[in-house]
């Protein structure tokens, strides 16, 4: 059931989130409780006491709910808004109505998150082994992991302090997960190194065979590949992608990288620390990124390619040179926004210029 002390948003206002089938609720916590979990600071508290249930979005909350604005096109939001307290930073605080709390943050999404956490948190682990998982004698699960129903734990795997594993994972012979990882359901793992506080989402495969082909007399001939994957510290994956293993070097997620769902990452790729690679973007074997760089939707790099420390590369670009640092490339063939741009605009030119009449012609 829902929480009676929410307020149900009225007609034509968005619905609220976080629906308690779904997500353990805490609270209800005073202002002060929100205000240590954002690490923020109270600027505004019409109501010192004021008791909170939930966060809701600028356009749904209430008086019980937290909400947050982190840009100026908010501000028009903030300023109708009826939650009872914002998180804004600095540019925003004027903007809320005299009736809500504010509390003033340096990142008001990053706030969010934390508020978010004191809310919501994640179900707790339940230490043990369900009855229906089968883990290998010569496997190491600390008494402290979760190993969920219809899991395999291959032999010599070691599973670390505090993981959970979803139903129906699979772990492979040999794979090592760190501390505090969660493997989704269905999610597997093989030939591969596991750093600490990894997520893998529902249906990532880790470690699978890369593509590796030679052509001979008798047609395809597939490749061994003898590589592992490295997928380092505070990394996520999301649904259904995934990571080949090395054909002979290793295959690195780089720490704090977030993949989306359906990327596919070829072998021996080499991500930098805090890569963000979006939904359906492919990276073929062999390519090497820096740290931070961002791969938008779609987007497909061949191999052997290098890209820069901070480069983006736009939605559905194809990527076939290497990128230098902190470039911005968008299009198929790859190429710097404003040339591509240039391009896009001096070809318009050409065809409205080339869609008027001769001199003379007729037009009907």
């Amino acid at each position: 059931m829902a929480d009676p002390g929410a307020r149900e948003p009225d007609a034509g206002r968005a619905a609220l989130p976080a629906d308690t089938r779904f997500y353990a609720r805490t609270g209800p916590h005073g202002l002060e409780a929100v205000e240590r979990a954002s690490a923020g600071r109270i600027v505004r508290a019409p109501d010192p006491k004021a008791l909170f249930v939930s966060l809701a979005p600028l356009g749904a909350a209430g008086p019980t709910h937290v909400s947050f604005a982190d840009s100026r096109r908010h501000a028009e939001a903030l300023r109708a808004t009826l939650a009872g307290a914002v998180l804004v930073g600095p540019e925003l605080e004027e903007a809320a109505p005299p009736g809500t709390a504010v509390i003033l943050c340096e990142h008001p999404a990053l706030a969010w998150k934390r508020v978010a956490e004191l809310f919501h948190p994640l179900p707790p682990l339940r230490p043990g082994i369900h009855a229906s998982a089968v883990v290998d004698p010569a496997a190491q699960v600390d008494p402290s992991a979760e190993i969920g129903p219809l899991c395999v734990v291959g032999p010599s795997a070691e599973i670390g302090p505090r993981c959970r594993l979803g139903p129906g994972a699979i772990i492979g012979a040999g794979v090592v997960v760190g501390p505090d990882c969660r493997i989704g359901p269905s999610a597997s793992v093989s030939h591969a190194l596991i750093g600490a506080r990894v997520v893998l989402h529902a249906g990532v495969r880790v470690g699978q065979a890369g593509f590796g082909l030679a052509t001979g007399g008798e047609g395809l001939s597939t490749l061994p590949q003898l590589g592992r994957v490295l997928i380092e510290d505070d990394v996520e994956v999301g649904a259904n992608s995934t990571i080949d293993r090395g054909a002979l070097a290793d295959t690195v997620i780089g720490a704090g990288s977030r993949l989306d769902n359906l990327v596919q990452i070829g072998h021996n790729v080499r991500l930098g620390r805090c890569c963000v690679i979006v939904a359906q973007a492919g990276i073929s074997g062999s390519t090497v990124l820096g740290d931070f760089v961002v791969v938008a939707a779609q987007a497909g790099l061949t191999g052997h390619l290098s890209i820069g420390d901070r480069a983006r590369i736009g939605a559905q670009a194809g990527v076939m040179r290497n990128v230098e640092a902190g470039a911005d490339v968008v299009g198929s063939p790859a190429m710097p926004v404003r040339a591509f741009f240039r391009q896009v605009a001096l070809l318009q030119k050409l065809v409205r210029g080339g869609s008027k009449p001769a001199r003379g012609e007729r037009t009907d």
